[in-house]
Parts: structure tokens; C-alpha cells; sequence
């Protein structure tokens, strides 16, 4: 991890590599995650996952395990304390499909030979996922090594379907499931239909169909060496995000038209002209005198972000002003057109309580 204190420095605020791959690795329902490590990094995790399934109304518990590393462990070696929760792991009831054992910064400091204790021949695949942030890793990496990890489960198909798989959906955001259904909207304009949620509520069995769609839709443009990764093994071809604003969502069904083969004009026509009765119904508060503020004094402004600001702003005939009505710019930008009705409710509601005061 970075150790420099400045604020500046957002590296330091990039989160948990372990956390990241977790957000992953446990929307495959029918495995087990077992935490290579301390108790603690288990806890920690557990709460976090369990609090936001429930904030979504997700009445599951995570299938995490801990090898409950002790001082005597991290002295002589955590391997027999590994082998003695796969064995755990795999006398749990239902069986899992598939394990995922991830290290923890204090395995990898003692040389643990975690992948070697998986490689050994088992009823389930049980694959090892590096996870130890120390070593340079932040929440995204995490994201990255555990998508990696679970297409090791696939393997290439030389029949394509006219498909879509939705890749590194961003598992612990609020509208998660929102932005996916945006996404399978845009693409039923093109007869498109999603193949593969990697990873959301999917199971083991369901990772073989990864390489039979047409294109893979990255989630965001972090996530391009995952994208190149999966081309290389799979050969499909991906789109490098979610869309983000009025001409990105239009261009969004462009591209994807173009890489399948499909004339996207009728597609675009007919979101462009439901774009323009979504922005009529917020014809109230045209013309009102607006500012852009970032959304936190430590989240650098996010460039798609301050597009979407821009067209919405000047779809509407807003003024942007010194003295204008305070307007959080979002974070993440909001995911195509259903995204920026979300927004503007939201800015309908700022601009109207002021007005009222």
C-alpha cells in the first residue's frame, strides 16, 4: 500500500485488494470463500458483504471461511491450518461447486505455498486468488485477479450467440442491479440479450457460457486488461464501459451494433427520441441558474461525470453559474438514459427546495 499521507494522494483511499475480489467471488452462490489469514481480514469482510445484501434487500449470508491464522501459524507456516479448512469447506452442506482461497498481506509475507495446497487433487476445483494489497494491489486489482480467476473455470467455445455478458458489474454500488437492467434495455434495441452477469448471482455451472457470447461489456475502462484478457482466451471482442450520457448511451449502441454485425441507426433513432420526451418531462426547471460541486473534497472529479453535467445541463437550457443551486456531480457518472432520469429527479429536488427557501 502507499504510505503517503497527503490527501492528494487518492491511491491511499483505493480500498482493500481482498475486499475487491470478495465483491466478486461471492456472487458465485454455490461456492465457498475461504480467507487465508487472520480472523479479522474474515470479519471485516463478512460484515462489510452481509451489511450491503441487506441493504439491497438480499437475505443471503457470504460463504466465507477463515484458516484463523495464529501467532504458532505465522511463525512455522499456515499450509496444515489451509488444508484443514478445504477439508472444512468441503464437508459443508450443500457441497460447494467450487472454492476460492484467498491470501491475505500476512500469508504472502511468510511464503505460504497457497496455490501449491490447491493444485492438489480435490472432488471441486479449489483455486488459489491473489488477494495480498502489500504487495502494490488496491480494491480494483482485487476486482481484476478474482474476474481473472473464475474464467479459469470456462473454456473457449467456437459457437458464438447473439449475447452479451455484462463483466465487472461494481457488486457493493447502490444501483447495481439498475444500471444491468439499462444495459440489457439498450441492448434488446439491437435483439441483443445478456448471456452472463460475470459476476452477479450467477453459479459455479453457469461460468462454462462465458465464452459464447458475441461481446463482453466492461463495466468500466479499468477493467480493458480483464477485456483483453478474455479476448485473448475466448476471442470476444468488448466494449470498454457501461454508457455515460446522452451521446455516449447513442454511441454505446453503436459500437455495439458495429462489432456484431448489426446496423444500430434504427436503435439510436429511437433512444434518441426517448431521450427527448425523458428530458421533457423535466421542462420545470429549465432554464434555472445551476453550480457543479464534487460530490466529496477527496474524490478527484470524475471526467465522464463532468460530460454528463455539461449535455444535461445544456439539454435543458440550464445556466451554470457562481450563484446557482449546488448540484453534487455524481460518482460514478449515472449508466445511460434511465441513469440520468435517476440524476435529474435528483437535481429537480435540489433546484425546487431552494426555490421554496
Amino acid at each position: 500500500m502507499n504510505s503517503n499521507p497527503s490527501p492528494s494522494n487518492s491511491s491511499r483511499f483505493e480500498g482493500c485488494t481482498l475486499t475487491g475480489a470478495l465483491s466478486v467471488l461471492t456472487e458465485v452462490r454455490d461456492a465457498v470463500c475461504i480467507i487465508h489469514g487472520p480472523s479479522g481480514c474474515a470479519h471485516h469482510n463478512f460484515s462489510l458483504i452481509h451489511a450491503t445484501l441487506l441493504s439491497n434487500d438480499r437475505l443471503e449470508v457470504p460463504r466465507l471461511l477463515s484458516t484463523r491464522l495464529t501467532e504458532n501459524d505465522i511463525i512455522f507456516g499456515g499450509e496444515e491450518a489451509l488444508e484443514r479448512t478445504i477439508g472444512q469447506a468441503l464437508s459443508l452442506s450443500p457441497t460447494p461447486a467450487s472454492i476460492f482461497v484467498l491470501s491475505t498481506c500476512i500469508v504472502e509475507t511468510i511464503g505460504d505455498d497457497t496455490a501449491g495446497v490447491c493444485a492438489k487433487a480435490r472432488s471441486v476445483p479449489v483455486i488459489a486468488v491473489p488477494t495480498a494489497g502489500f504487495l502494490g494491489g488496491v480494491f480494483e486489482t482485487g476486482i481484476k485477479n478474482a474476474l481473472s480467476t473464475v474464467a479459469s473455470l470456462a473454456r473457449p467455445m467456437t459457437e458464438k450467440t447473439l449475447s452479451a455478458n455484462l463483466v465487472g458489474e461494481k457488486n457493493l454500488e447502490y444501483a447495481v442491479d439498475e444500471n444491468a437492467a439499462e444495459i440489457a434495455r439498450l441492448l434488446a434495441r439491437l435483439g441483443i440479450e445478456v448471456n452472463l452477469r460475470f459476476v452477479r448471482r450467477i453459479g459455479t455451472g453457469d461460468v462454462g457460457r462465458l465464452g459464447s457470447a458475441a461481446v463482453n461489456v466492461l463495466r468500466e475502462p479499468a477493467l480493458r486488461p480483464v477485456g483483453e484478457d478474455f479476448k485473448r482466451r475466448f476471442g470476444t471482442p468488448y466494449v470498454d464501459s457501461f454508457p455515460a450520457g446522452l451521446g455516449g448511451t447513442c454511441r454505446f449502441l453503436e459500437e455495439v451494433g458495429r462489432i456484431c454485425g448489426i446496423d444500430a441507426t434504427a436503435a439510436i433513432e429511437e433512444e434518441r427520441t426517448y431521450q427527448a420526451e425523458m428530458l421533457g418531462k423535466f421542462a420545470d426547471i429549465a432554464g434555472s441558474r445551476v453550480q457543479f460541486r464534487s460530490p466529496h473534497p477527496m474524490f478527484e472529479a470524475d471526467p465522464g461525470a463532468e460530460t454528463v453535467c455539461t449535455e444535461c445541463a445544456g439539454a435543458l437550457g440550464l445556466t451554470v453559474a457562481p450563484d446557482g443551486t449546488a448540484i453534487p456531480r455524481p460518482y460514478p457518472a449515472p449508466v445511460g438514459t434511465a441513469g440520468l432520469r435517476r440524476m435529474l429527479h435528483g437535481w429537480r429536488v435540489l433546484i425546487r427546495g431552494e426555490r421554496r427557501g
